[in-house]
């Protein structure tokens, strides 16, 4: 079977199911709950979902001809699959050092080894207290960066609050001097660490925090770049922007930026969890790296979560996802894959620049549980449009005093899988409204507010507890399963061309609102927008 004829079996396998009920397959298929698969102590459940054995059979096939296993073999051996860069991609290899990886001979990994006993040491020396403020031992370590120098470390730092025994972790993004201004109010710039986190350090939003921190620190300290590091490769500008060597953490360009919490990146996280759990976080995305090259399909994780989008976007046409992990830690883990899975798969050529003849990636949302329930839930269970929903839950919490809440989260999270899938159907809201003494047309009309369709999509992720080796696990899935996406749609997920057209035209902008350029050659509409931000109201071009 081609890919071409793998697409239009699996659309025709969906026009003939896509009315079947969710709730049937279970009541005609006793072990229906096989849908489903282990590494370790991690459990997927896919079961909720119309996929059945024909349609996993036929998915597994389009993998299969879209060359998963070559391309999955070629990623890990460091080919150039990034082709439009010219890159290998090897973001994995960061999880587990001590095995080399040659290209023409030499084992490439030499320098990240070097900078990974570099980060160990200078992270210790921070949290010991050797390495300090001019005010004392760092109490407070702000990341300046944007985009993958900024959610990795941010969402994992929350994640793996419970094991911060160092330094408290502040992130800084957004140009918007709102976020520099307030993130930096309440420290004492004097025991204070910045980490300016760019690769080419001219990120032009990161460089611009950088040096209102700078400026900050300077009215407090003598010498404020004694009290900055850097993540970047380029040591002209970090030294001129008076950044040590000893300092300056750099990585190669085999691993990009929404990948790179592995490596430097992460350096926010060993800082206040320290080398020992951040190791622990690396081993558990090195066990899942195991399993997907280990696991035959049918069991294998990234491939199934793969599999099963691939099911639902392009194939059901459903065009977002809900991320919604249970798990209020884990709360940024939706905006981290927001990025992951959108700047990866958020394309519209293949590889060899044709157009796409699918759709390519789905928008991904989400928020934790149970906030979500009293917010976009309605729309997920009522709404016209179904969206797949992908909960994620720990077995236990890390507050045993307080096991009661964590069994009401789990029983909201079970609760709403179920619910989605079953419904409620018109007949039993019109038992509902009887029960409280309504009938006729009132009865009518308030049954059928109350009815909810159901046979809505979900999977379930579960896991011990959040440790670091369990987050490492999550996030390397969901890598995974972006490659496996990506390459089933025959993109490149690895460049992200799509982030450019509107930094250089911002670079257009900045002088125009500063009164340096006139606006020619802008639309109506914009010059209309640089006239407001320049004075005010304005009618007409």
């Amino acid at each position: 079977m081609t890919a071409m004829t793998a697409w239009q079996s699996l659309r025709e396998h969906h026009a003939a199911v896509k009315n079947r009920s969710i709730s049937e397959l279970f009541e005609k298929d006793k072990d229906r709950a096989r849908f489903s698969a282990i590494c370790g102590d991690m459990l997927f459940d896919f079961s909720k979902t119309n996929i059945d054995d024909e349609i996993l059979d036929r998915l597994i096939d389009l993998a299969g001809q879209a060359g998963l296993a070559d391309r999955r073999a070629a990623m890990f051996a460091g080919d150039a699959i990034n082709e439009t860069e010219g890159r290998a991609v090897l973001h994995t290899a960061l999880r587990n050092l001590d095995s080399p990886i040659l290209v023409d001979g030499r084992d490439i990994l030499g320098p990240a080894r070097a900078t990974r006993a570099r980060l160990i040491r200078f992270a210790g020396d921070i949290r010991a207290g050797r390495i300090a403020g001019q005010g004392g031992r760092i109490t407070d370590v702000v990341n300046i960066g944007i985009g993958g120098s900024d959610l990795g470390p941010a969402m994992a730092c929350l994640a793996l609050r419970p094991y911060a025994d160092g330094p408290r972790c502040h992130f800084v993004s957004n140009v918007d001097a709102a976020h520099v201004h307030d993130t930096l109010a309440p420290l004492n710039p004097r025991t204070t660490l910045v980490i300016v986190a760019s690769k080419t350090f001219t990120t032009i939003e990161t460089m611009t925090n950088a040096r209102t921190a700078r400026d900050w620190m300077a009215a407090s300290v003598a010498d404020p770049a004694t009290q900055f590091a850097a993540v970047s490769t380029d040591a002209a500008r970090t030294a001129a922007f008076g950044i040590a060597p000893e300092r300056v953490f750099g990585f190669d360009d085999w691993v990009g930026g929404r990948y790179s919490l592995w490596g430097p990146i992460g350096l926010p996280l060993m800082l206040a969890i320290g080398a020992d759990a951040f190791g622990d976080f690396l081993a558990g995305g090195a066990a899942m790296d195991r399993h997907f090259r280990e696991t035959p399909a049918r069991a294998n994780l990234p491939v199934l979560l793969a599999l099963t989008g691939i099911w639902h976007n392009q194939i059901c046409g459903h065009a977002t996802r809900a991320v919604l992990p249970y798990d209020q830690r884990l709360s940024r883990l939706p905006a981290y894959l927001q990025q992951l899975e959108m700047e990866s798969n958020g394309k519209r050529v293949a590889m060899d620049g044709t157009d796409l003849g699918e759709h390519s990636g789905p928008v991904v949302w989400g928020e934790p549980g149970t906030n979500g329930q009293h917010a976009f839930y309605q729309l997920i269970h009522q709404g016209t449009r179904i969206v797949p929903c992908e909960f994620l839950l720990a077995r236990e919490g890390h507050e045993p005093g307080l096991a009661h809440q964590h069994r009401l989260l789990a029983a909201n999270c079970l609760a709403q899988s179920e619910a989605l899938m079953r419904g409620r159907s018109l007949a039993e809201a019109r038992a509902l409204m009887a029960a409280r003494g309504l009938r006729g047309a009132e009865r009518e009309r308030q049954a059928r507010h109350r009815v909810f369709p159901g046979n809505r999509p979900s999977t379930t992720l579960l896991y011990p507890r959040l440790t670091p080796f369990s987050l490492g696990r999550i996030i390397a899935l969901y890598e995974h399963r972006v490659f496996v996406e990506g390459v089933i749609l025959g993109i490149n997920s690895f460049d992200q061309w799509g982030v450019e057209l509107g930094k250089e035209l911002a670079l257009t902008m900045e002088p125009i609102l500063a009164g340096r350029q006139p606006a020619t050659g802008k639309d109506a509409s914009t010059r209309m927008l640089l006239r407001y931000l320049a004075k005010g109201p304005a009618s007409g071009s």
